[in-house]
């Protein structure tokens, strides 16, 4: 490509070909993108005085990028986490831009080297089988909305789908003959199937009764028929918590978002002995560091491995020695 290729156009090459044709991130991802642009767009404007359409690459360099991550940070209160991902964007941006306008490999070189915050990852939330029972109790099966509801959650506790994942789902993504699934189109664009239980099963069945005859009417819809929103999918949450509340005291204190009923399943499988190699290939993760954070959040799974440690009035086993290049790296 042409040295001389603006930065605007590089932009709007970055979304369209490589983001959308050849990546085929979600539209997820590229909402998630979008903004981040948006949000550095509106601060190179404020300090620079230049107009988006009109800025270039040479304009976007290390030393601003820096300061615009830490003005998130600090004026606009945005997370470590959060910082990271809006860097990522950046990130992905400019090794884009290496391939297109290699001229500019020292000002890419510059900004690629801008290092992810380190922060510590808070303990995982997850609901309890107790707890669980209580939330999927509190909506009205009365109500047509209440047993959509009770159905979402259901599916979502059990399959541990991501929101986005479970607001895009259609009837055609749904088999309830045997081998029970629902098929869906994760992070990357890639398909995956989740097997159902037999309770998950038969509320889905009773679901079914009252939708359309359509393959593509979504699986959960507004009373309009339109596909729930996120914010909507959180709204019914909120408003079913209140209730359970009421009725269970350790759900009181408990932040609950849609994201933990994602956590909720995860935790159910590790504790009914799933290996964690099969929950990432359940929820999806693409590297197994990821499904790692639910072993060091289950308090249960470290107390029946420490049960089976020798008690300090038993007989030890027989000594073993260490092998002498284990023995060394412990020692370091």
């Amino acid at each position: 490509m042409s040295t001389n290729t603006t930065f605007p156009a590089l932009l709007e090459g970055f979304f369209t070909e490589r983001l959308v044709q050849q990546k085929r991130v979600s539209a997820h991802t590229i909402a998630s993108y979008r903004d981040s642009f948006c949000l550095l767009l509106r601060y190179a404007e404020e300090r620079l005085h230049i107009a988006p359409a009109r800025l270039t690459l040479d304009e976007l360099d290390a030393p601003l990028i820096s300061t615009f991550l830490d003005h998130l940070q600090e004026t606009r209160g945005t997370s470590a986490r959060s910082r990271n991902v809006r860097l990522a964007a950046i990130h992905s941006f400019f090794r884009y831009a290496a391939l297109q306008v290699p001229d500019h490999g020292g000002l890419i070189e510059q900004v690629l080297a801008i290092p992810a915050k380190r922060y510590e990852r808070g303990p995982i939330a997850y609901l309890n089988e107790t707890e669980i029972d209580v939330l999927l109790a509190a909506p009205d099966q009365a109500t047509w909305l209440g047993r959509r509801d009770r159905t979402l959650l259901l599916v979502a506790l059990q399959t541990g789908l991501r929101v986005s994942e479970l607001i895009g789902l259609r009837w055609q993504d749904v088999s309830l003959e045997s081998g029970a699934h629902v098929c869906c189109e994760g992070k990357g664009r890639k398909r995956r199937c989740t097997p159902l239980r037999k309770d998950a099963i038969s509320a889905l069945r009773a679901w079914q009764r009252e939708q359309p005859r359509d393959s593509l009417t979504p699986l959960f819809s507004t009373a309009g028929g339109t596909p729930l929103s996120r914010d909507a999918v959180a709204y019914l949450l909120a408003k079913h918590l209140a209730k359970a509340r009421q009725h269970c005291p350790s759900l009181q204190g408990k932040r609950v978002t849609p994201h933990v009923l994602r956590h909720s399943a995860a935790m159910a499988l590790l504790h009914s002995g799933i290996d964690s190699a099969v929950i990432a290939l359940w929820l999806g993760h693409e590297s197994m560091d990821t499904t790692q954070i639910y072993l060091h959040a289950s308090l249960e799974l470290k107390q029946q491995a420490l049960d089976k440690t020798t008690p300090t009035n038993g007989h030890p086993g027989r000594y073993r020695p260490d092998d002498q290049l284990m023995a060394f790296l412990k020692s370091l």
